[in-house]
């Protein structure tokens, strides 16, 4: 009974470290709804994936206090992080560090040895990382070394975004731009998701316009305009699903793609 408990403990831990990451970190059910692509995307690779598989993140832990937030969903594997933090982000020091400190995230000591085997991961995860690249074909290349056979990558990037962070934000990539790439390179079996609209395209916009005003303005926005205009935007992204004007016309504000080696 013992282990039951333990387990039964875990998956609590669980379930409450990915309800802070949807409210607290990504916000994803009130602002960037397409940060639920990237989390649900992550619990079902968690899921489908067997016990003691070797899991390597390219990401930037440095952000988030030297944590990664997507590893504990792995937590019956071996998981190793390479941080790609640039010199200036760990000038700039982490934003959100504070966030970790709460008693519903969950902070685990994981591998973060860059000594890395090739022909070795059985799963890749680069999460909102490529876009902050100079050369993103390198990681996409080393990727592929370090997979087994038929091991996978998995990839979530934006196609709407501020330029952020900058000046280490150079490229934006459309699904059918990265699933080139990644044949292109040798991947085989590739397919992606998109997640958004015209919609949520639109309340993004607006969310980072109301950044730019005056405190008594911005509080009435956030406060008074932006949660009905979240609620009914959101409403027309689920009825509204085809441009009426141009029949090969999409705008998603996010894609997740994978591949096999």
């Amino acid at each position: 009974m013992i282990w039951k408990k333990n387990l039964s403990k875990m998956i609590k831990r669980l379930l409450n470290h990915e309800k802070y990451l949807r409210k607290k970190i990504f916000f994803s059910n009130t602002k960037w709804p397409q940060y639920n692509l990237l989390i649900n995307d992550i619990k079902l690779l968690s899921k489908k994936t067997k016990k003691n598989s070797k899991i390597l993140f390219l990401e930037r832990t440095n952000l988030y206090g030297g944590v990664s937030l997507l590893a504990p969903f792995f937590g019956l594997n071996e998981t190793m992080s390479v941080d790609y933090s640039t010199k200036r982000i760990l000038r700039r020091k982490s934003y959100v560090k504070n966030l970790m400190n709460e008693k519903d995230i969950i902070v685990e000591k994981f591998n973060k040895n860059k000594i890395l085997k090739k022909n070795y991961f059985d799963l890749i995860i680069i999460p909102n990382l490529i876009h902050h690249l100079k050369n993103s074909d390198e990681i996409l290349k080393k990727g592929f070394e370090l997979l087994k056979k038929k091991g996978q990558i998995y990839i979530f990037e934006p196609t709407l975004r501020e330029i952020h962070q900058k000046p280490d934000d150079y490229i934006r990539y459309t699904p059918y731009g990265m699933k080139a790439k990644l044949d292109q390179l040798g991947y085989k079996n590739i397919k992606f998701k998109t997640t958004g609209s015209a919609f949520s395209s639109t309340i993004y916009c607006l969310d980072q316009a109301i950044q730019y005003l005056p405190n008594a303005l911005k509080k009435k926005y956030l406060e008074k305009i932006f949660p009905k205009f979240y609620k009914e935007f959101m409403f027309f992204e689920k009825k509204y699903k085809i441009n009426k004007v141009r029949k090969h016309t999409i705008f998603p504000t996010a894609f997740s793609i994978i591949g096999k080696k």
